[in-house]
């Protein structure tokens, strides 16, 4: 066939579901907390519409509103959940954009687009490390395919 082959078929055994399971267990494993005063007086609050794998919360505390992704790098999404996952994994296996792209057959403007704003997010909730001493630092190169 004329169609190019993936790597994995990965997305075949992950959904959203069970990513939403995920990012709730890893990003609250003693009980949800609010994301706004982190009081445990939270009560679910329905689902969202667009995605109803992804569950509301009200806070009996601060009376605010959040959801599973409120206040991480995956917020603000409109594509799948588990998309942006595989997305951040093919990312850590150093794969370039166009690969990705192929990969989860995407467009490759927007997996730029994502990466970039994925790699961000990372970065900006990254702690900061203060060095001491001598330090030496050497080149840095970042992977990217030449555009027509």
């Amino acid at each position: 066939s004329g169609r190019s082959h993936n790597i994995l078929n990965i997305r075949a055994i992950m959904d959203d579901a069970r990513c939403f399971c995920a990012v709730r267990e890893l990003r609250w494993p003693e009980g949800i907390r609010c994301t706004h005063c982190q009081s445990d007086k939270v009560v679910d609050h329905g689902h969202d519409e667009t995605h109803p794998e992804r569950q509301r919360y009200h806070c009996g505390n601060c009376n605010g509103y959040f959801d599973d992704l409120a206040g991480t790098i995956f917020r603000g999404h409109h594509r799948a959940l588990s998309v942006w996952i595989l997305c951040l994994y093919f990312m850590g296996l150093n794969l370039s954009s166009s690969q990705i792209a192929r990969e989860l057959e995407l467009n490759i403007s927007d997996v730029e687009e994502r990466t970039g704003q994925l790699r961000e997010g990372v970065v900006a909730r990254k702690p900061r490390v203060k060095l001491h001493g001598e330090v030496e630092c050497r080149d840095t190169r970042r992977v990217s395919e030449k555009k027509p």
